[in-house]
Order: C-alpha cells, then sequence, then structure tokens
C-alpha cells in the first residue's frame, strides 16, 4: 500500500509483553499483529454506530426497535465474537 501512516504508541512493559506473546502466538509480527487488531475493533465499532444508528432512526421513525432484531444482532456478535 502506498498511502501507509505510522502509528507511535507508549505502551507500558506489561502490555508490551502481552502483544508480543499475542503476536507471536498468531505467527504474526507485533506490528502486523497490532494492525490486525486495530481492523478488527475498528470494523466492529463501524458496525456497532451502523446498528444503532439504525435503531435510533427505527424508533423515531416507528417508535420501537422488535425484540427478534434485536436477539439476532446480539447472537450475530457472540458468535463473531467466540469465532476470534
Amino acid at each position: 500500500m502506498k498511502n501507509r501512516s505510522s502509528l507511535s504508541l507508549v505502551l507500558d512493559p506489561k502490555l508490551l509483553a502481552s502483544l508480543q506473546v499475542a503476536a507471536a502466538w498468531r505467527h504474526l509480527s507485533v506490528g502486523d499483529y497490532a494492525v490486525s487488531v486495530i481492523e478488527t475493533a475498528t470494523a466492529m465499532d463501524v458496525e456497532l454506530a451502523a446498528f444503532v444508528q439504525e435503531g435510533i432512526d427505527s424508533i423515531e421513525r416507528d417508535g420501537t426497535i422488535s425484540q427478534e432484531e434485536m436477539e439476532a444482532w446480539f447472537e450475530a456478535r457472540y458468535r463473531s465474537a467466540a469465532a476470534e
């Protein structure tokens, strides 16, 4: 990728050690592991923000969000988290 940016972080020794262990477990460099974690977390947050906005829009439009929709969303999130 041509348009890449770097990110400098200050980590305490315990977090750095955990990061190194997790990266090694996944057979990734610390940098590649950090990018993977950031990609996953931001994708989840974007999905959550869109879902919340969908709920807000639904409530403003219809006054409710169905229990089935909420349960289906939580089930999908649970399965996604369990797969990681």
